[in-house]
């Protein structure tokens, strides 16, 4: 990893003499634009994730000024998808670093670019990216409405429709963290009007029963609801993730009655 660090330096510092070399043709941006990638790509390595980023930015500039001296005209267009792109390679260097607050922060800003650019699905992609992580962050009334957003664009699309139930489940899980059963009871109410199939689906009944067992504070019934739906679908450790919480917070309100009692 040292090797790699000493190679980012090296390639920086290479790169920073050859922005400031004079040249007739301006050939030094190609250059150094060239030098950064190389620096980029070792501090990627060293999994020095904040000057990888910084350095992305860096390049993504060397590459707009090579533009503007070859194609005036294209300047602006090409700025704004450049800097879109960049944006998003941020937020997944923040992903891998598990840095949620700035990965949250990068993605929403590619899902602002995206949305400019009309690139929808590209901009879903960055919603979901930030409800993720808001979840994980306990930001969970964000990351519902970005779920129930989605889940309600998606709705009239082909392509898209099937995975609506999939946002709302994800949705859902998000209400169960709150340990508010009235808004959990309402919320499941929105979505079978959202969705008028959603009430049949395996992903309704698995929030249903949930529910019924946060409001009976059962920790048993719970864990045999989780455990149910998990040997025919399996939870990805996100969705675990959560219910683990929701379970942990049941608990506590059993130990909480215990000692009243």
């Amino acid at each position: 990893m040292s090797d790699h660090l000493a190679k980012a330096q090296e390639f920086e510092k290479k790169a920073e003499k050859k922005i400031k070399s004079w040249s007739l043709f301006g050939s030094r941006y190609d250059d150094a634009a060239e030098l950064y990638a190389k620096s980029a790509n070792h501090f990627k390595l060293a999994k020095s994730w904040d000057r990888a980023g910084s350095l992305y930015v860096i390049l993504s500039d060397c590459h707009l000024k090579i533009i503007s001296m070859k194609l005036p005209l294209l300047v602006l267009m090409l700025q704004t998808v450049t800097r879109k792109l960049q944006t998003k390679d941020i937020g997944e260097l923040y992903e891998l670093e598990q840095n949620n607050e700035k990965a949250i922060l990068y993605f929403e800003r590619a899902s602002e670019y995206f949305e400019n650019a009309e690139a929808t699905t590209s901009a879903n992609q960055c919603k979901l990216k930030v409800a993720q992580f808001s979840a994980q962050q306990e930001q969970y009334q964000k990351a519902i409405e970005i779920y129930e957003k989605i889940a309600r664009q998606s709705l009239n699309i082909n392509l898209l429709k099937y995975g609506v139930r999939g946002h709302l489940l994800n949705a859902g899980l998000c209400q169960l963290c709150r340990g508010d059963v009235v808004a959990i009871t309402n919320a499941l109410e929105r979505y079978e009007n959202l969705d008028l199939t959603f009430s049949r689906t395996r992903e309704y009944k698995f929030l249903a029963d949930l529910a019924t067992t946060i409001e009976e504070e059962d920790v048993t019934k719970f864990t045999h609801v989780v455990r149910e739906f998990d040997s025919i679908t399996r939870l990805d450790p996100w969705k675990t993730t959560l219910l683990w919480r929701v379970k942990e917070a049941l608990k506590a309100k059993e130990l909480e009655e215990d000692d009243l009692t």
